[in-house]
């Protein structure tokens, strides 16, 4: 199986979340995807725990997982009994230093070129709102130079001169 074709068969965009200001996976998915259990996952990491600084890794609050559990509309996390741990890009990363099957090798592969299009994606989208404002401020300058002229042309064809006196003959007066 190629990696790519690999990597479409895992769907990853929906299992990376922004928590704390960061893009993470959840070690259950990533047990999920490499084929071991959770368990086993967090034994390994926790044999190797230099490899995991906060980081890489860290462990939720209980605040955060219900947080979690509301926007998603679940009614639990899975059933487990601890805190789940999330890992970062970097974290993901160094797991493939401890995990070393060949699934874990392309699993890797395929997660980090997803966090590698998404943060490309954030700069293209970053790119395009600055361009937007650029133009929305150019064209808030142009509204106020169109106004001036508007206001300066209806000055011109409406122009509010004082009345003048009446200069002429007045027909029935006599001055004598």
């Amino acid at each position: 199986m190629s990696d790519s074709t690999f990597l479409n068969e895992l769907n990853l965009s929906s299992q990376i979340y922004l928590i704390r200001g960061h893009r993470l996976m959840f070690d259950k998915d990533l047990a999920l995807l490499y084929g071991v259990t959770t368990g086993n996952l967090n034994k390994a990491v926790k044999r190797n725990l230099q490899r995991f600084p906060p980081d890489f890794m860290f462990q939720l609050t209980e605040a955060e997982v219900k947080n979690l559990m509301f926007q998603n509309g679940i009614s639990s996390w899975g059933g487990t009994r601890q805190l789940p741990y999330v890992f970062t890009e970097h974290g993901i990363a160094m797991l493939s230093g401890i995990l070393k099957s060949e699934r874990a090798i392309l699993t890797n592969i395929a997660i980090i070129r997803i966090f590698i299009k998404m943060r490309e994606a954030l700069l293209q989208n970053k790119e395009i709102l600055e361009k937007i404002e650029k133009i929305e401020n150019s064209i808030l300058v142009h509204d106020h130079e169109i106004a001036n002229i508007f206001e300066t042309l209806k000055l011109i064809l409406n122009p509010k001169l004082p009345p003048s006196p009446q200069v002429g003959f007045r027909i029935g007066e006599n001055k004598d």
